[in-house]
């Protein structure tokens, strides 16, 4: 579904990714680990078109989508939540699903897409016209989540998701996660959290100071003697 080959990014002067090649399949968790600083974020810039590479190649479904402007890259089926769900504040619940729905093709679908959303959060549904400033950190996160649905994404990628949460709340994200995936949607994600990472997904590729250092099944990672003596502290 999504392949990056060889793909470098800079900021300036300043290289983030070196090389990065990756691949995820239909219906696929795959995710994204390292530490604070490894390039985690810019990779997924650089799959919306928010950031363009200097070198390597993005493809999408067969297509190659690097240089491509992000609102293209939404129509083509890939979505981002970023770091801390980034809600618009002073809108409601209502209204901040409904700027998901921003595409064409997402617009046309609101009513079913709404009604999708609210059954796979009905918590959303409750709080309707609640405003989003007023939301907690968890709800907020589940918010930008059920607007990322809104656009109708075939490819999903959440950025840090669990970033400043309880870990009870951080549980609860996790697996609405793996309902996405059961919808048919593929998901890249990206975290710290390296442990409830790795252990819903099904592969993972572990990124340090922007390069691929590590890659396989999840659960070998979970058990690789590097990943838990630098990550898992074990």
């Amino acid at each position: 579904m999504l392949k990056l080959t060889n793909v470098s990014t800079a900021y300036g002067k300043v290289r983030v990714l070196r090389e990065v090649s990756l691949e995820i399949g239909e219906n696929e968790i795959v995710a994204i680990v390292g530490a604070n600083g490894a390039g985690k974020s810019t990779m997924l810039n650089t799959i919306s078109g928010l950031v363009n590479p200097t070198s390597g190649s993005v493809e999408f479904l067969g297509k190659r989508i690097d240089g491509t402007p992000p609102y293209e890259v939404l129509e083509l089926g890939i979505s981002q939540v970023p770091e801390g769900g980034k809600p618009f504040p002073d809108m409601t619940v209502q209204e901040n699903l409904e700027m998901g729905a921003y595409s064409k093709k997402a617009w046309k679908m609101m009513g079913k897409s709404l009604e999708s959303v609210y059954k796979t959060f009905p918590l959303l549904k409750e709080r309707g016209r609640q405003l989003a400033r007023t939301l907690s950190g968890g709800q907020r996160q589940m918010l930008a989540m059920g607007r990322c649905l809104m656009s109708r994404p075939r490819l999903a990628m959440f950025d840090e998701p669990s970033y400043g949460l309880a870990p009870v709340v951080v549980g609860e994200l996790f697996t609405f996660i793996q309902k996405l995936r059961d919808q048919g949607i593929a998901i890249l994600l990206v975290e710290q959290n390296i442990r409830h990472a790795l252990e819903i997904a099904d592969r993972g590729y572990v990124l340090e100071n922007g390069r691929i250092v590590l890659e396989g099944v999840s659960q070998d990672l979970l058990v690789n003697d590097h990943v838990r003596k630098a990550y898992l502290g074990l």
